[in-house]
């Protein structure tokens, strides 16, 4: 993935937050700016889904975290969407997180995160694939490993 161009991600913070009235009253340091999936085309193919309303949800592996040593999301919490250049395009707010084993993800959560049928069967085979190809920790995928379920709204 390209690196952040932390100026444009300041720049779209600051016009964003003039044209979105909620968001009027948060810092002017942006919120973290990051990318969906692990590849150019793979981030422009999700951002995609969010921008038009079909991804409300994503997953991510709490092994991942722990190996990078970044903390969870935390309801409330709000992030900068990137395209797979590293631009922003978009701003959502994290509105549910839960932790449950990989397993444990239920239907309506594989269907939040918009992707190939929508169905269970299909959530647990894309993410199998990718976790076992993109995993950050050295833990790669288990069946039983633990799985940050997040969901948000798409603010701008």
């Amino acid at each position: 993935m390209p690196e952040v161009d932390a100026a444009a991600v300041r720049t779209f913070w600051a016009r964003t937050r003039l044209a979105v009235p909620e968001l009027a009253g948060w810092p002017n340091d942006p919120p973290s700016a990051w990318a969906f999936g692990a590849t150019p085309a793979h981030a422009d193919e999700l951002l995609g889904l969010v921008l038009s309303g079909v991804k409300t949800g994503t997953a991510s592996s709490l092994w991942d975290y722990e190996h990078a040593g970044d903390p969870i999301p935390e309801v409330g919490e709000l992030s900068i969407i990137l395209d797979g250049r590293g631009a922003p395009r978009a701003v959502i707010e994290t509105t549910a997180v839960r932790v449950v084993p990989f397993g444990d993800v239920d239907a309506d959560h594989a269907w939040s995160e918009g992707e190939g049928d929508r169905s269970l069967a299909a959530w647990r085979e894309i993410h199998e694939r990718y976790w076992r190809a993109h995993s950050e920790s050295p833990r790669g995928f288990a069946p039983d490993m633990p799985v940050v379920c997040e969901r948000f709204r798409l603010i701008a």
